[in-house]
């Protein structure tokens, strides 16, 4: 169980710094754009160093239990099955250079695709509905303090980051995003 914990925290560490990630490109796409080089490498070092500080902020925190239980497993297996399936659905359309950020820091070597269809239909981020999956299956596993204290911090700058991330797309895509944003939600789809 131990292994379990310490694997899981980990993951959690990635998944809640995902934010940060983003959170440096949106508020300053200007910015990124104006740079000369090989920006990617600069942003991935970025958000290595806040999994690294988010990490080492957390440790404290890893051996204090909120619960014990082996059914906490299944919760996450619960969870994690529809993150993976979420994952592998957000694949068509949707380039690899979209998924890490180039087209919107390297926009003039990368098309300028609104991307509606498949599971876009039915919610606008489906891959941070999969990180919030992916995530809080990976806590529901860990079941410690240190956990749910990732959990918060990525839930929290994840709500900042969709704020800036709207913003970016608005500015990038016009009318045609602002309509998509009328009809269809963010993270969470209607049922």
């Amino acid at each position: 169980m131990n292994i379990l914990r310490g694997v899981s925290w980990l993951f959690v560490a990635v998944y809640a710094t995902i934010p940060v990630y983003w959170l440096v490109i949106h508020p300053f796409p200007g910015f990124w754009r104006g740079r000369k080089g090989a920006v990617m490498p600069m942003l991935g070092s970025i958000w290595l160093g806040s999994v690294v500080l988010a990490a080492l902020a957390t440790w404290p925190l890893l051996d204090r239990l909120v619960y014990a239980t082996p059914w906490s497993s299944l919760a996450a297996l619960v969870m994690a099955i529809p993150g993976l399936y979420i994952y592998r659905q957000t694949r068509p359309g949707f380039t690899r250079a979209q998924l890490i950020g180039q087209a919107e820091v390297r926009p003039e070597e990368h098309p300028q695709v609104l991307v509606t269809t498949g599971l876009r239909q039915k919610v606008r981020h489906p891959i941070y509905s999969g990180h919030f999956l992916m995530m809080t299956a990976w806590t529901a596993a860990g079941g410690t303090l240190a956990h749910y204290a990732l959990w918060s911090f990525g839930i929290i700058t994840g709500a900042l980051m969709v704020h800036f991330e709207e913003k970016e797309l608005v500015q990038r895509f016009g009318d045609a995003y602002r309509e998509y944003q009328h009809t269809v939600p963010a993270i969470f789809p209607r049922f």
